[in-house]
């Protein structure tokens, strides 16, 4: 059942990313997906660990999208860190 779940999670944060995405392109409004990608793609990693851990997967498959969820939030961080960097925050 918590597996099921989980998918389900996987699936909506798939749809959400399609879904703002294709907003932006549409209207021009809202946050352009080079601003957001980063950070939901860490989120999607951890939640497939969480839902790989569930179904009993080997430890490098666990490894391996925690590997990518860290390299997320780093692309994530040196984004944000840039924006600081323009406006003048040290």
């Amino acid at each position: 059942m918590m597996i099921v779940l989980m998918d389900g999670i996987l699936g909506l944060v798939f749809v959400e990313a399609l879904a703002l995405a294709l907003y932006h392109r549409t209207t021009g409004r809202g946050i352009a997906p080079q601003r957001y990608l980063a950070n939901l793609s860490a989120g999607f990693a951890l939640l497939l660990t969480a839902r790989l851990a569930l179904g009993g997967a080997p430890a490098w498959q666990l490894a391996l999208c925690l590997l990518a969820s860290l390299c997320a939030h780093l692309l994530d961080f040196a984004g944000r860190w840039d924006q600081a960097a323009d406006r003048g925050i040290p």
